[in-house]
C-alpha cells in the first residue's frame, strides 16, 4: 500500500484501541484500522474509517457494549 503523506510503497495498516470523549460520555471503539508508514513515520486514518467512526458514535447504543474499565491518571 502506497503512503497518502509521502507516496512510498510499504504502509501497512494495524489496528489501534480509539476513546472519544471522557466521563459518562465515554465510548471506546476497539479494532480501529489506521494506516502506519515505516518510511515517514506517520500514521493516519483513512476516510472510510472516520466515516465509521462518526456513524458508530452516532449510533453508539446499537454497537456498544457497556463494560467496566479501569482508569488511572498520570501523576
Amino acid at each position: 500500500m502506497n503512503c497518502e503523506i509521502c507516496a512510498k510503497n510499504g504502509a501497512q495498516t494495524k489496528y489501534v484501541t480509539r476513546s472519544y470523549g471522557k466521563g459518562a460520555h465515554l465510548l471506546v471503539i476497539e479494532n480501529v484500522p489506521i494506516v502506519v508508514c515505516p518510511h515517514c513515520g506517520e500514521s493516519y486514518l483513512t476516510a472510510e474509517t472516520l466515516h465509521e467512526i462518526e456513524r458508530i458514535k452516532l449510533h453508539r447504543r446499537s454497537f456498544a457494549k457497556p463494560r467496566n474499565v479501569a482508569v488511572a491518571s498520570f501523576v
